[in-house]
């Protein structure tokens, strides 16, 4: 089995095709993907391609390139969504993708740590792991987490350094590598990649975005995670089966256990 623990289904490269994109990533042997939302916006599109496809999980957030049109009624919007879709047929399963941005021209630090602080806190209080968006800004995360004591998620796309890779670790947080590291510039990435635990380590695709290598900047898709596994068991020197169960046994270890329980053939 496999997981995309990253991936934009709702996102509008994909209006025109998304039950087959969903289709192929399900005969590829992607079993389930996370689907993080951005903004309030697009929760209830988040909200109803999980509905529609099975195998589709639910994440809440908003993300800190979408931060300038917020304002504090939507942290309480984002509460009060989390609260009634507990009980609802598609949970969510993380508060996502929320973190901090620094490398966007323009960014508003202040801004965007009083709202990563704050989604931090509705994690904490609803007990679900979150998914971070992290970009120049690696520290400044963590000294978020060990303040807030939020103990379990993933670093999308990690491209930080060793030590503070470590330091995720320790705090419980799961490392997402794709397509960035299916280039072989990728040197930093790519021996991370190879030599961090693999008890720490879960794919992504970030469909539509960071598409891998072979895929010549276009269109990222689901469907592309048994390469990128692959690619990530060729780098360690294993076999694919058991980066696939491994990464997958990473990812369920953060996750409800309603996500184990369910594959594309229970809908």
């Amino acid at each position: 089995m496999l997981i995309d623990t990253h991936c934009h289904l709702d996102a509008a490269e994909f209006a025109s095709d998304r039950a087959a994109i969903v289709a192929a990533a399900r005969a590829a042997g992607v079993a389930a993907m996370l689907i993080p939302a951005v903004a309030t916006a697009n929760f209830s599109a988040v909200r109803d391609s999980c509905q529609r496809y099975a195998g589709c999980f639910p994440a809440y957030g908003l993300h800190p390139l979408y931060l300038e049109r917020a304002g504090d009624a939507d942290l309480v919007i984002l509460r009060d969504w989390l609260a009634s879709e507990l009980g609802g047929a598609t949970p969510p399963v993380a508060v996502g993708e929320i973190g901090l941005d620094f490398y966007a021209p323009g960014f508003d630090a202040a801004n965007q740590q009083r709202f990563f602080v704050e989604q931090l806190k509705i994690a904490r209080d609803f007990d679900l792991p979150v998914l971070l968006h992290v970009r120049r800004a690696v520290d400044q995360v963590l000294k978020c987490l060990r303040r807030i004591g939020v103990k379990r998620g993933i670093a999308h796309a990690f491209n930080g350094s060793r030590q503070q890779a470590d330091e995720f670790i320790r705090l419980g947080l799961k490392l997402g590598f794709g397509g960035a590291m299916t280039y072989p510039g990728s040197t930093r990435i790519r021996k991370l990649a190879s030599t961090l635990p693999i008890e720490a380590l879960v794919l992504e695709t970030d469909a539509p975005d960071i598409p891998p290598c072979w895929l010549a900047g276009g269109r990222n898709a689901p469907a592309e995670l048994p390469r990128i596994a692959a690619t990530l068991a060729e780098l360690r020197g294993v076999s694919p089966a058991e980066i696939l169960t491994a990464t997958s046994a990473n990812a369920l270890s953060l996750l409800p256990p309603g996500v184990a329980a369910i594959s594309p053939d229970t809908k």
